[in-house]
């Protein structure tokens, strides 16, 4: 059950919930390597790095119309990363699915899934990422004319 604060006449508002989604967190097994990917496929700009209090390896990358960030994180303690099929997935927005696989190709990757067009120019297609961890891209429908 979802409870909302409801203020009292004469008490100041106190929101108890949260506010927005900051961050999400991806453990990966090689971190240079899967910068790179975000970076150089993706377009992701990378914010900043920095160690944890435990020694975990810590990446922050951000696409470039959102607010929220990916922290993707090395921490060879905790063992080696198994990504299962269909665990999860960060899904971004591009322009043109066919201009993203030609994009693709030419960094030595390849759809694993798609492109799925639908008759109003939206579509989805997926990527694996180098640990595995699948990517969406989502194509917009097209506008319609006025």
């Amino acid at each position: 059950m979802h409870r909302c604060f409801v203020p009292q006449a004469g008490y100041d508002s106190v929101m108890s919930t949260v506010k927005k989604l900051l961050h999400t967190r991806y453990r990966v097994d090689d971190l240079e390597r899967t910068v790179k990917f975000y970076r150089e496929v993706l377009g992701l700009a990378e914010l900043r790095r920095h160690k944890s209090s435990r020694g975990s390896e810590l990446v922050f990358m951000k696409a470039p119309e959102s607010e929220e960030t990916v922290e993707l994180c090395h921490y060879p303690a905790s063992g080696p990363v198994k990504v299962q099929a269909d665990l999860t997935h960060l899904a971004f927005e591009v322009d043109s699915l066919e201009e993203f696989g030609k994009h693709l190709t030419a960094h030595g990757y390849s759809y694993s899934d798609g492109p799925h067009l639908r008759p109003d120019g939206g579509g989805i297609a997926f990527v694996d990422a180098p640990e595995g961890y699948e990517i969406e891209l989502i194509q917009k429908p097209m506008a319609m004319g006025l």
